[in-house]
C-alpha cells in the first residue's frame, strides 16, 4: 500500500493559495513582534524590488524551499502561477554543520534531517534570532526513526550553531522570514521544504556520497530516492509528488530513469617494464653519499618540475598527493631498482618510476675509498606550489 505523505506535497502546494488582502492578520500579529517589526523596516522594500526585476508578483503566491547539507545551501524558488515553472530567488550559506549525510532516526544523533517537510512554526522570539519551524518528524520519520524519541524542534534559523537544524545569518533568516511570513499571510499556508543530503549534480558531492553509500545499502536506497525529487525538480521545475509506503519508504511519482551522473574516468594501463638490476651489495654506513648532479640544490630543482609535471597523472578526484619512493645508486652512479612505497594508483606509481628511471647519473657513494650501491628514500610532493 502506497499512501500519500501529508497528502501530497505539490498538491498541498498548488491549491493551498487563498487570494486574501495583503498584510493581513499574520503579519499583522508578527508586527507586534520586535525583531518581525525591525526586520520588516530593513528588507521588505528590497524584497518587492527584488520580487519586481525578476517579474514575480509580490508577495510569493508560491514558494519551494532546499537546501543541501553537504554543499552547505539553501535555496528559495518563487513562481507566480499553478502551471509555470520555479524561478530561483536567492542562495544563502548554511554556516554550520553537525552530524553526517544521511537521515535522522532518533533524538540526540545530532543529524540534520533529510526527507520533504514544510514550515508549521514562526518563531519571534527565538533563541537564534528568528527561526522557522519544520514538520519533523513527518509521515516516514514517524515509521523509520525511534518510535519513543524521535526527536523534533527542527529549525531553519540565525546564528552559526546547531545540534541540528539549519542555521544560516541573522541576516538571512531575517530576509527569509519576511518572505515566508508576508507569503503565508497572503494565502500560501504551505511552503514545502525538501533537504538534500547534496547536490547531485557537483561532482566532488556526487563522488563523497558515492564514497559513502557504498557498503551501505540502506542509506544508498534512501539517497536514490532523493536523488529522484531531485532530478524531477531539476528537469521541471516543479515540485515533485512525493507518497510514503507503509515502510516508511519514500516513492515521487513520475520519477526519472536512474542515470550516472558521472561516469569514472578509466585510468590507462602503463606497459613500461621497471629496471631491475642485480647488485651483490649495498652498504648500509658510508663514508660520502651518493649526489645528484650539481648537488642538492639541482635535486631539489628536480624533484620540484617532477613534482609538477606528474599533477597532470592525477586522478580526476586528486589534485595533490605525496609520493615515496625507494631506489639505488649502484656504485656507477645508476639509478636503478625503484619502487613506490607510497604512491596513487597502479598506473601514477608506474608512470612516475618510468620518469625517475630517467635521471642522469649520480655520483656514487664512497665505502672504504671505494664506490658502491646505496640504498636511498625519497618523498615527492605532487600539485604543491
Amino acid at each position: 500500500m502506497i499512501l500519500a505523505l501529508s497528502g501530497s506535497f505539490t498538491l498541498q502546494a498548488q491549491t493551498s493559495y487563498v487570494n486574501t488582502p495583503a498584510y493581513s492578520s499574520f503579519v499583522t500579529y508578527q508586527m507586534g513582534f520586535q525583531r518581525p517589526r525591525e526586520t520588516f523596516a530593513r528588507k521588505e522594500a528590497n524584497l518587492k524590488a527584488l520580487f519586481e526585476a525578476k517579474n514575480l508578483q509580490w508577495p510569493a503566491k508560491y514558494m519551494y524551499i532546499r537546501s543541501f547539507k553537504y554543499d552547505s545551501q539553501l535555496e528559495v524558488w518563487v513562481k507566480n502561477t499553478l502551471n509555470e515553472p520555479y524561478k530561483l530567488l536567492k542562495v544563502y550559506k548554511v554556516c554550520a554543520l553537525v552530524g553526517t549525510l544521511g537521515p535522522k532516526r532518533f533524538e540526540g544523533d545530532y543529524q540534520v534531517p533529510e526527507g520533504f517537510y514544510h514550515i508549521n512554526h514562526f518563531n519571534p522570539n527565538s533563541s537564534y534570532y528568528l527561526s522557522l519551524g519544520l514538520n519533523y518528524p513527518n509521515a516516514s520519520d514517524r515509521i523509520l526513526s525511534d518510535p519513543i524519541k524521535p526527536g523534533g524542534d527542527i529549525y531553519i534559523h540565525g546564528g552559526c550553531a546547531t545540534v541540528g537544524c539549519i542555521p544560516i545569518q541573522d541576516d538571512q533568516i531575517g530576509e527569509l522570514y519576511v518572505l515566508t511570513a508576508s507569503s503565508k499571510s497572503a494565502g500560501l499556508d504551505f511552503i514545502p521544504v525538501h533537504i538534500f543530503p547534496i547536490k547531485y549534480d557537483v561532482k566532488k558531492s556526487y563522488e563523497y556520497l558515492a564514497k559513502l553509500t557504498k557498503d551501505n545499502q540502506q542509506l544508498k536506497a534512501f539517497s536514490d530516492k532523493m536523488e529522484d525529487a531531485y532530478d524531477y525538480f531539476e528537469k521541471h521545475r516543479q515540485i515533485p509528488i512525493v507518497m510514503i509506503k507503509d515502510n516508511g519508504e519514500y516513492v515521487i511519482s513520475d520519477a526519472l530513469p536512474k542515470v550516472l551522473k558521472f561516469q569514472p574516468k578509466v585510468r590507462p594501463v602503463s606497459t613500461h617494464k621497471p629496471v631491475v638490476r642485480q647488485i651483490d651489495f649495498v652498504a648500509d654506513a658510508v663514508a660520502k653519499w651518493p649526489q645528484y648532479p650539481g648537488g642538492s640544490e639541482a635535486f631539489a630543482a628536480y624533484l620540484k618540475e617532477l613534482g609538477k609535471d606528474m599533477v597532470k597523472v592525477l586522478p580526476d578526484s586528486v589534485t595533490k598527493a605525496y609520493a615515496q619512493v625507494e631506489f639505488i645508486v649502484d656504485k656507477d652512479g645508476a639509478p636503478v631498482n625503484f619502487k613506490v612505497l607510497k604512491g596513487v594508483d597502479t598506473y601514477f606509481n608506474a608512470v612516475l618510476v618510468e620518469k625517475m628511471e630517467q635521471m642522469p647519473k649520480w655520483s656514487p657513494a664512497i665505502y672504504r675509498e671505494k664506490p658502491v650501491a646505496k640504498k636511498m628514500v625519497q618523498t615527492i610532493p605532487i600539485g604543491f606550489d
